[in-house]
C-alpha cells in the first residue's frame, strides 16, 4: 500500500504562524489560506501525532506542552531550511525574496526612493518591505535585513552603520505667530513643546551654550510614540518639536516649518544601520541590498551589534 504524502513543512509553517499571530484567521490571511483550511491542517497534524497541540475556546488560543514542544522544533528546522536555501542561491545570481523591515518615516524617505535602481541592477530579487515602527524579531518573523535608528541592543546579530542623522527644533509659522520665536534655549520654559512619550537616554533637549554642553527638561501637554507623529503635530501648530533632521528637511525647505536656536545646536546625530544574520550563509541577496544602501546612503564598516 502506498504510503500517503504528508506535507510536514506545510504543517510546520502552519503551527509557526498560528502561534506568531494568535489565531487561525489570522494565519490564514498571513498565509493566504482560509481559516478552514488552516483548521484541517491542525487537526490532521494533531491526530498524526496523536497529541493535541493547541487548546482552543471561543476567546482564547494556547499551546499544550507537547505543542511547544512541536514549535520549538518546528523553528528550529524552518531556520536550516532557510540556511539550506540561502547556501543554493549564493551559488548563483542574488536571486530570491528579500524582507527587509524599517520604520515608517525612514523607510519612505530613504529606503524607498532607492528600490527602483537597485532592482535595475538585480532583476531577480523580491524585495519584500514592511514598514513599521514595532520592532520585530529578525528570527521569529524570518525577515532578512532590518533597518534600525538609534541604539542598538544586544544582539547576536550583524550590523552595519548606513549613515546618521542630526536634530532639529522646529516649529510652525503660525505657531510661531501666536507664541512668538524663542531666542534662547531658556525661552522654551514658556513654550509648548511636543515630546515622546517612550523612555529615551536623554530626558531634557541638550544645547551648547558658549563651552557648555546643557539639558534642558522642557514639558508640554502632547507626547507620541514616533518622530513622524511628533513632527506632524509640530506642522499642525501645536508646539516646538525636536526631532531627527531627515524628518522635517522637507518641510523646512517648503516653509512648512521653521528650524529654532540653530546656534545652538550641540551637533549630536543619531546613527542608523542594517542588522542582519551574517556568517558563511549569508545570501547573496543580503549582502548585495546592504552594500547598496551603505554605498548610498552613507559608509561605516561592519560592527558586532553593540548594547
Amino acid at each position: 500500500m502506498a504510503r500517503e504524502w504528508v506535507d510536514r513543512t506545510g504543517e510546520m509553517e502552519v503551527v509557526a504562524e498560528v502561534v506568531t499571530r494568535g489565531s487561525f484567521s489570522a494565519a490564514a490571511r498571513a498565509l493566504d489560506l482560509t481559516p478552514s483550511a488552516i483548521s484541517r491542517t491542525i487537526t490532521k497534524l494533531e491526530t498524526r501525532l496523536g497529541v493535541r497541540l493547541f487548546v482552543r475556546t471561543t476567546r482564547a488560543l494556547a499551546l499544550t506542552a507537547e505543542g511547544e514542544a512541536y514549535h520549538r522544533a518546528a523553528q528550529r528546522i524552518l531556520r536550516d531550511l532557510d540556511d539550506a536555501e540561502r547556501v543554493a542561491a549564493d551559488r548563483g545570481s542574488p536571486r530570491g525574496r528579500l524582507r527587509v523591515t524599517a520604520t515608517l518615516v525612514h523607510g519612505r524617505l530613504a529606503i524607498v526612493p532607492l528600490l527602483g535602481p537597485f532592482l535595475e541592477l538585480y532583476p531577480d530579487i523580491m524585495v519584500d518591505l514592511s514598514l513599521t515602527d514595532t520592532i520585530i524579531d529578525l528570527v521569529e518573523e524570518r525577515a532578512d535585513v532590518a533597518i534600525r535608528i538609534g541604539p542598538l541592543a544586544d544582539s547576536t546579530l550583524m550590523a552595519r552603520r548606513l549613515g546618521d542623522s542630526g536634530r532639529s527644533i522646529v516649529a510652525s509659522p503660525a505657531y510661531l505667530a501666536r507664541h512668538g520665536c524663542p531666542k534662547t534655549p531658556n525661552d522654551l520654559f514658556a513654550h509648548n513643546c511636543i515630546g515622546f512619550n517612550f523612555r529615551r537616554h536623554q530626558i531634557g533637549w541638550p544645547f551648547r551654550i558658549g563651552e557648555e554642553e546643557v539639558e534642558l527638561a522642557v514639558t508640554g501637554n502632547v507626547e507620541a510614540n514616533n518622530g513622524e507623529t511628533v513632527a506632524q503635530c509640530a506642522r499642525e501648530g501645536i508646539g516646538i518639536a525636536r526631532v531627527g533632521t531627515f524628518h522635517v528637511a522637507e518641510d523646512i525647505a517648503a516653509g512648512r516649518l521653521v528650524s529654532l536656536l540653530d546656534a545652538f545646536n550641540p551637533g549630536d546625530r543619531e546613527a542608523f544601520h542594517a542588522l542582519f544574520i551574517g556568517g558563511a550563509q549569508m545570501p547573496a541577496r543580503v549582502r548585495v541590498f546592504v552594500d547598496y544602501l551603505a554605498e548610498r546612503l552613507g559608509k561605516d564598516a561592519l560592527i558586532a551589534a553593540p548594547g
